[in-house]
């Protein structure tokens, strides 16, 4: 078992609270990744640039060729405005790391510093990735060899559903299919007076919305997770005017890629019928987003036995 001393915790926090005073949003990662680089190079752990602004580090006492063991993390932060008023709060008006990716990196680089010191047979492969929230930066990491002989990947994420000091590692599925859609609809404008001369876009896409949520509740299995969310809705530019014009845009969550494809079917369905039905041009585009996390049964089973082990 690798003792962790508050020294180590200290420094560790040290770096979260400097990441999240200074957040960098997907690919625009260039301070952090300079920072991380800084850190790797006073721990003597050899790096690479990858990527644009993401990092491949490598452990390997012995030198060898073998297989490899590789551990994530990621580095971006959101578009949000951080009201929390903590003495670290972010610097950059409108940039905030409000998913953890600031306490991943301390993390990654904490693990760095505990085994770079040890002799131990194989590689291990630590990966500081941009661009998780936007632009698919773990397949830009894949390209650039990120895991070239790596057998298996770990990686963790903050989550406050658990208390401080918890660690929960289960195996199979343990994050959904995050898709996207757009849904487009063009009524025929007029003078809020006279309804009858117009096709109510704002009036169409009130129905999809309320249509969209018997998809999960009416035509899916209840006991496979899914979500369909309604994320956005924009029409109309005067309150006395019908609107032409109206647009909804919104998520697509599931577990199961059988019920992935109803819900999109069903979806684009009710879009045609919604349209069919008020007599409006409607039309929806989908935009596929990353697939689920699933952890491998064997992987688990090793990460169960070291979380056991502190």
């Amino acid at each position: 078992m690798v003792e962790v001393d508050g020294t180590t915790v200290a420094w560790m926090r040290d770096i979260r609270r400097h990441l999240h005073s200074h957040p960098e949003l997907s690919f625009c990662e260039n301070e952090t990744s300079a920072f991380v680089s800084s850190w790797l190079d006073q721990l003597g752990i050899s790096h690479r640039q990858a990527a644009g602004t993401g990092i491949i580090a490598e452990i390997n006492p012995r030198g060898l060729q073998g297989p490899g063991v590789a551990l994530r993390a990621d580095m971006d932060a959101l578009p949000l405005q951080e009201e929390t008023g903590l003495p670290f709060a972010s610097r950059v008006p409108g940039v905030m790391h409000a998913c953890g990716h600031d306490g991943h990196v301390a993390m990654l680089l904490g693990a760095g510093s505990l085994l770079e010191p040890m002799d131990f047979r194989g590689r291990i492969v630590l990966i500081f990735q941009p661009a998780e929230e936007a632009g698919g930066g773990a397949r830009t990491m894949i390209d650039a060899g990120a895991l070239d002989g790596v057998n298996m990947i770990f990686g963790g994420h903050i989550d406050r559903h658990f208390s401080v000091g918890k660690i929960a590692v289960n195996e199979g599925v343990i994050s959904a299919y995050a898709d996207s859609f757009r849904i487009c609809v063009k009524g025929r404008g007029g003078h809020a007076a006279r309804p009858h001369e117009t096709v109510d876009a704002i009036v169409v896409a009130s129905s999809l919305v309320m249509s969209t949520q018997t998809l999960v509740s009416r035509e899916i299995d209840p006991s496979l997770p899914s979500v369909v969310t309604v994320g956005r809705i924009r029409g109309g530019e005067a309150p006395n005017v019908i609107a032409s014009e109206a647009s909804l845009e919104g998520t697509i969550r599931t577990v199961d890629p059988g019920v992935r494809d109803k819900i999109i079917n069903g979806l684009s369905r009710m879009v045609k019928a919604t349209g069919a039905l008020y007599g409006a041009e409607t039309s929806m585009e989908f935009r596929p987003g990353y697939p689920p996390v699933v952890n491998h049964p064997g992987a688990t089973a090793i990460a169960v036995k070291a979380v056991k082990g502190i």
